[in-house]
């Protein structure tokens, strides 16, 4: 099949399925794979503090840096937090589990919605802000970055579909090669400042007068920035995937991404002061630092590819997230158990292809624009923190294991500052867009339960109770209609194989043009003289409908257990083909799987052809 060779050309080789054991990466490739989204986050976390400050005055910026300080003890507090998680939950503690074992199962659903929705945002945003990054140095790109953005989500979605191990492979370069790039302009940006090369446009840090501004506007700044905290929890969840032993790698990880990050989110948002640089709505705030320090070198547009590089990679976190949690949820009855499944590279494929759906979607209605996505993202961040660092603070309270005390304080520190910073993002955050996630989240809970009670109803529908056993069966009478369009090679087997299965068969046609009708009876008389040949009128010309209704009838005159519907079908000899035929067949079974007491049955007779 042409479709299965594309897909083995794009995707690998099927896996077997012992080899999921081995599928596991070592920390330095897991550093790229699950830290990349939050790393990336400094190529936008500023600009949003910025963006919100500039807005009151272009004096109260220099409040960018002690909100930075803030919102790096912030993520200080986070990281203490989710090391305490990743000990308890050696396996994979994401929020959606933690809240659920700790809290209860609403609460488990509700910090399972708000990590999808996180997910999916932060493809979007991650992939838009890339895009930004590449028409920053290349304006003539502007106007497509919807379609490139949804081509690069596309590339992502194949080598996730690829298996973990290659995708983690491939973007460990362009995730290494960002974090020099980044520190490298640190670096020299500094270095320019100290030595009189570069003259600071602004009053010092030390000693300046900060300008007074409204609380209001220091909150909203803050719930901005902290979108750099976007993607920490990625680590905790994914314990599973990493070499043994898997939470000592686990928790160095951690580490090694929090000095990472805070390193690069301070050394951007001084430089940006000490430049006197703001973003616009054409220019990234890291494109203008670059033009500034590197000039238009070979410098500055590395640093613009590896930064969109890193936020294309963000992505990549969320599609090691994405389709685990969701399988999770799926397993549990809360999602379809497609999700469930691995696929052939021992991922689940499933999941994948869902986030791509979704993060395509939102990037295409938003037009690409990430200052407008920024809005919908981090509530469900720091909505999953804190419950998940609440159902913390419950297991220390019941299972109380050696060191149990200081485990609860550091995570009932970390419950209590994420629960304010929630309600900063949520009170700053709600007009400008953060209301959509807020109502979003309880339609998910409610799509949840739903599903749910789907899976409850199907499974006390087909329970066998108390039924005796073993079931005496006994022999089903059935009248079988044959649907034709013509008297050929494969009508005439399908007819062999219902009269093989009962004795009351019947043909029927569907007349939509009465001289044709005439030549099929004629045929019919002299291939099949004793077989019923049923003509049925079809004034609006419509196939279905009169078959449907002569189903009916039957059923109702016959008095029969079922009607058995044999479909003869021929198959051409290459896939194409079928594009040149009515495929009927499609449309009957499809009109059938609603009917009870219908059985439909495809006879198929194979054609031979070269072309």
């Amino acid at each position: 099949m042409f479709f299965t060779r594309l897909k083995r050309f794009l995707l690998g080789q099927p896996l077997p399925l012992y080899q999921a054991t081995h599928e596991t990466i070592p920390k330095w490739k897991a550093l790229s794979t699950l830290s990349s989204d939050a790393v990336s986050s400094v190529a936008y976390a500023t600009d949003a503090i910025l963006f919100t400050l500039v807005a009151f005055s272009a004096a109260s910026v220099i409040w960018s840096i002690p909100i930075a300080i803030a919102i790096v003890c912030l993520l200080v507090i986070v990281i203490a937090s989710y090391r305490q998680t990743i000990d308890a939950y050696p396996t994979g503690g994401g929020a959606y589990t933690v809240a659920k074992e700790n809290l209860g199962t609403y609460a488990g659903l509700v910090a399972g919605g708000a990590l999808l929705m996180d997910y999916t945002l932060t493809v979007s945003v991650s992939v838009s802000a890339g895009v930004e990054n590449i028409a920053s140095a290349f304006p003539y790109l502007q106007e497509h970055r919807v379609g490139m953005g949804i081509i690069v989500i596309l590339f992502i979605m194949t080598m996730n579909l690829r298996g973990i191990r290659e995708s983690a492979t491939i973007f460990a370069f362009p995730t290494y090669f960002f974090i020099f790039s980044g520190f490298l302009l640190i670096g020299m940006g500094l270095y320019k400042v100290l030595t009189g090369q570069a003259v600071p446009e602004v009053p010092p840090i030390v000693g300046s007068v900060y300008p007074v501004v409204p609380a209001i506007l220091i909150l909203r700044a803050f719930a901005s920035g902290c979108a750099a905290l976007t993607g920490v929890e990625a680590i905790s969840n994914s314990v599973a995937v990493f070499e043994p032993p898997a939470s000592r790698n686990a928790k160095i990880t951690l580490v090694w991404m929090a000095f990472i990050l805070a390193g690069l989110f301070l050394g951007i948002t001084l430089l940006a002061h000490l430049y006197a640089v703001v973003p616009r709505e054409d220019q990234t705030l890291i494109s203008l630092l670059g033009r500034r320090v590197f000039g238009e070198t070979l410098l500055y547009y590395a640093l613009q590819v590896g930064t969109a590089f890193i936020l294309f990679l963000a992505a990549n976190t969320s599609y090691a997230g994405f389709p685990r949690l969701a399988s999770l949820l799926a397993y549990d009855g809360f999602l379809p158990r497609q999700l469930t499944s691995l696929g052939d590279r021992l991922v689940f494929s499933n999941g994948v292809f869902g986030l791509s759906f979704a993060a395509g979607l939102l990037l295409a209605l938003f037009e690409g624009h990430t200052i407008r996505l920024i809005p919908l993202y981090a509530i469900g961040v720091f909505l999953s923190f804190t419950l998940s660092q609440a159902g913390m603070v419950a297991h220390h309270l019941r299972e109380k294991e050696p060191g149990w005390r200081s485990s609860l304080f550091i995570n009932g520190i970390g419950a209590l500052t994420t629960l304010v910073v929630l309600a900063d993002l949520t009170a700053t955050k709600f007009l400008s867009g953060a209301w959509i996630v807020v109502a979003f989240i309880p339609f998910m809970v409610t799509f949840f339960k739903n599903v749910h009670q789907h899976y409850e109803e199907v499974a006390d529908a087909l329970t066998l109770g108390d039924r005796p056993f073993p079931v005496a069966f006994k022999k089903i009478k059935h009248t079988v209609v044959i649907p034709i369009s013509g008297v050929h090679q494969g009508v005439l087997e399908a007819v062999q194989y219902a009269l093989s299965i009962s004795q009351d068969v019947r043909v029927c046609y569907v007349e939509l043009d009465p001289m044709v009708t005439e030549k099929v009876k004629t045929e019919w008389e002299k291939w099949a003289p004793d077989i019923p040949f049923v003509v049925l009128e079809s004034p609006e010309r419509s196939v279905i409908e009169p078959f449907i209704r002569y189903l009916d009838d039957v059923e109702e005159t016959s008095k029969d257990d079922l009607v058995t519907v044999v479909i003869p079908e021929f198959v051409t000899s290459k896939w194409w083909h079928r594009f040149f035929h009515n495929n009927t067949a499609v449309f009957i079974r499809a009109a059938l799987a609603s009917k009870p007491r219908k059985v439909v049955t495809s006879v198929r007779y194979h054609l031979r052809g070269n072309w």
